[in-house]
């Protein structure tokens, strides 16, 4: 079995300020090493019964696996949403990102 040492984390915002808020924090908190923001974006979904529409700015964070916990938890303390989405990809060990040291 590969051992997975790095992921990269998304998620998405409803306004620029509140993704790069969300970014620096993070990586201030020392929860991930890098975040990335990019957008606007527009996303479909289901929402209380209903389609709804709306232009989200996502996040991309990484991060080593052994910090995702923290990752989490920071995200959702601090997120503006009542359910905000939190998608982790494992990084292939062969592309160990730079600011890993």
């Amino acid at each position: 079995m590969t051992d997975y040492q790095y992921c990269q984390v998304v998620t998405t915002t409803d306004s620029r300020e509140a993704a790069e808020a969300l970014s620096r924090g993070t990586v201030e908190a020392r929860a991930a090493a890098c975040g990335q923001v990019s957008g606007p974006i527009t996303s479909t979904y289901w929402w209380e019964g209903k389609i709804e529409m709306a232009e989200e700015w996502r996040i991309t964070f990484k991060t080593t696996t052994g910090r995702y916990p923290a990752l989490e938890q920071h995200i959702r303390e601090r997120h503006s949403y009542d359910v905000p989405e939190i998608c982790a990809a494992r990084s292939v060990p062969e592309t160990r990102p730079t600011w890993s040291g």
